[in-house]
């Protein structure tokens, strides 16, 4: 992804300033780094606000409202960065592993304990085979469709991306079309960018992994909130505990 607007910027710019087109496209590139921006809408509210400045943060602390030329080529070396998924075997567990913990660190899930919980769910909710599966894989696409009120927005996925608004929320997000063509949900490369993003930013649930796995604390069993309340949390608590011990 070129930022081609927001490259136009030569100087010290409010926030407030910028076009509608220079708003979509630094939405887009913080959504797409794990930075919830919130809907691609041209608008700065206060989802985009604290997005910017979370990212501004991580570069170096400067005054939030501002948006200069080092901030925007510090913003385009990280979408391209995350864009390079190229290197990634997802035909074997090893290298799926490789991807997920590639992809954490990328997106800033970065401690050991927070990648071994990413990939114990994954481990979880692919029935330990760390291939995207749909939801309810053991059953056919027509009872699917007979029996999910969401069809055909069923969960699809390392994790169960589902319902509509979070298929058109990613398409947007990645720029690609997952409401028309819902089974590219289940492309490789799409399902790690929704795991990881969906973990980071609270799409699931509205809780992230750092409510429940930060530098304070570390609660693999009431971090199974970010996916599906407690639904085999203990299991996955386990499961997490193992890949730490391993990391």
């Amino acid at each position: 992804m070129k930022l081609k607007e927001l490259l136009a910027i030569t100087r010290k710019t409010d926030i407030n300033k910028l076009t509608e087109e220079q708003i979509k496209e630094l939405q887009t590139a913080l959504n797409q780094l794990g930075y919830p921006a919130g809907d691609i809408d041209g608008l700065v509210g206060p989802k985009t606000r604290s997005a910017w400045s979370e990212f501004k943060a991580d570069v170096y602390e400067e005054d939030p409202v501002l948006i200069n030329p080092d901030f925007i080529a510090a913003l385009q070396k990280r979408v391209e960065d995350a864009g390079e998924t190229q290197g990634n075997d997802f035909s074997t567990r090893e290298g799926t592993i490789d991807a997920i913990m590639r992809e954490c660190r990328k997106q800033n899930i970065g401690s050991n304990a927070q990648i071994a919980y990413v990939l114990a769910t994954v481990e979880w909710e692919t029935n330990h085979t760390f291939k995207p599966v749909r939801e309810a894989y053991w059953k056919s696409e027509e009872w699917r469709k007979n029996n999910f009120r969401y069809y055909p927005y069923y969960g699809r996925g390392y994790v169960q991306l589902t319902w509509e608004d979070n298929y058109k929320k990613y398409s947007q997000i990645l720029g690609v079309d997952l409401v028309n063509n819902p089974d590219r949900a289940m492309d490789a490369d799409i399902a790690l960018f929704v795991l990881v993003h969906g973990f980071k930013t609270g799409t699931f649930t509205g809780r992230k992994i750092t409510d429940y796995i930060n530098k304070n604390k570390t609660d693999f069993v009431k971090a199974r909130r970010c996916i599906n309340g407690t639904d085999h949390a203990h299991d996955i608590a386990r499961l997490a505990e193992d890949f730490l011990n391993a990391l």
